[in-house]
């Protein structure tokens, strides 16, 4: 009897023995939630997929958690809180990964982050920049992207610096575009005093914004700011064109789409003269890590990078240093070590703390005026218009 159960104790440990490196090879998995197919932007998903893979690929060269590898588990959001949720649900409870990346619209974000404290798995917003998304102080809520109160502020001095008395917003009706209108509302009377301020919101769905461009036109003003997201904002670049309001107005577009290598293809000679907010330039000197990801996304794509692949692969590297930091993927153990320690991101180290307001679990990267002066010009030659510390040119205004 004795030596029978001494034969079955050496099976089972030769059993465990055996099982042990496929325990440890098991993968690391990280959700890409991002939006992939209309109505949301599915450009903006792409690149920002594009960078993500680029970061699993150099996590995997070297491993993690004693070599364990990283992967990629990608879901379709589709730029709407309902399928947001249905694709964070299942990378919690069917997948089983450490964290979700990749949010880019803001209403996707904010539908998902309530989420992600149920099932205490941290979400990274990578694009998306309502102010509420922070605001509510939340555990497993990271952010490092600019939140819409500073890119109000922002527009708000050039406003200023410029002299624009009269200025227009043309805003789409999700929670980025209200909550920028917002934030305009109650920033400008002090920021800009003495200037007027007409806003309107559009249903995200329109397919003619002609008799809302036609009213701006009538109104005569100094700007105007185009948030629209995607579709929308080439619709507004497009018409506002075909109305006579460009370029003769300056319009400012409250995102880094035109820097995509896609807006020259959709817009044509209608998209010259447009200026535009970006939270990267070609010329900006990066982290080690970042100049590293900037010659190895030029040598395989043949151009230079933009923000959204350039944020897309620093989260994934980012959870993989702080996954090992905490020597463990466990979520708190992850949330804990993300609080506790400095990261070198791809233009600075990231820190998160918790501050007030919005800056909770937030770090933000630098944000720059540029403007487009002629047709298919390569977005490594537009130039900064502001703010004047980054300047390379002055804003042109066709007569």
């Amino acid at each position: 009897m004795s030596r029978r159960l001494t034969i079955v104790g050496l099976a089972l440990l030769a059993l465990a023995l055996a099982a042990a490196p496929a325990l440890a090879q098991k993968p690391v998995k990280i959700g890409v939630l991002t939006p992939l197919s209309p109505p949301g932007d599915p450009a903006a998903g792409q690149l920002i997929l594009r960078g993500a893979k680029m970061g699993a690929d150099e996590v995997n060269a070297k491993g993690i958690l004693g070599g364990r590898k990283v992967e990629l588990v990608v879901e379709d959001d589709a730029g709407t809180p309902e399928k947001g949720a249905a694709g964070f649900r299942k990378l919690a409870t069917q997948d089983g990964v450490v964290a979700v990346i990749g949010q880019f619209h803001s209403s996707v974000a904010l539908a998902v982050q309530d989420l992600a404290e149920q099932f205490k798995v941290p979400i990274f917003a990578t694009q998306a920049s309502a102010r509420a998304f922070s605001e509510k102080h939340l555990n497993y809520s990271f952010r490092t992207h600019v939140i819409d109160t500073d890119r109000v502020q922002l527009w708000n001095r050039w406003i200023k610096e410029k002299g624009f008395k009269k200025v227009a917003l043309l805003a789409e009706n999700t929670d980025y575009g209200v909550g920028l209108v917002e934030d305009t509302k109650k920033l400008f009377p002090t920021m800009v005093p003495g200037a007027e301020l007409k806003t309107i919101v559009f249903d995200r769905a329109v397919v003619d914004l002609t008799p809302q461009l036609l009213e701006i036109k009538s109104w005569k003003p100094d700007v105007v700011i185009n948030i629209g997201v995607g579709t929308p904002a080439y619709l507004i670049i497009k018409q506002a064109a075909d109305v006579g309001l460009l370029p003769g107005t300056p319009m400012l577009v409250s995102y880094d789409m035109p820097a995509r290598a896609e807006y020259w293809k959709n817009l044509g000679e209608k998209g010259n003269f447009v200026s535009f907010l970006v939270y990267y330039h070609p010329t900006m000197k990066l982290t080690p890590r970042g100049e590293a990801f900037r010659a190895k996304y030029r040598e395989q794509f043949k151009e230079d990078p933009v923000y959204a692949s350039l944020n897309g692969y620093a989260q994934v590297v980012l959870i993989a240093d702080a996954l090992e930091a905490a020597k463990s993927d466990n979520s708190d153990a992850l949330v804990k070590a993300l609080l506790a320690n400095k990261f070198q991101g791809w233009n600075a180290t990231i820190s998160f703390s918790r501050g007030d307001g919005p800056y909770w679990q937030q770090w933000t990267p630098p944000m720059l005026l540029m403007q487009y002066t002629k047709v298919d010009l390569p977005f490594t030659e537009a130039k900064i218009v502001f703010p004047a510390e980054f300047k390379t040119g002055d804003l042109v205004v066709p007569k």
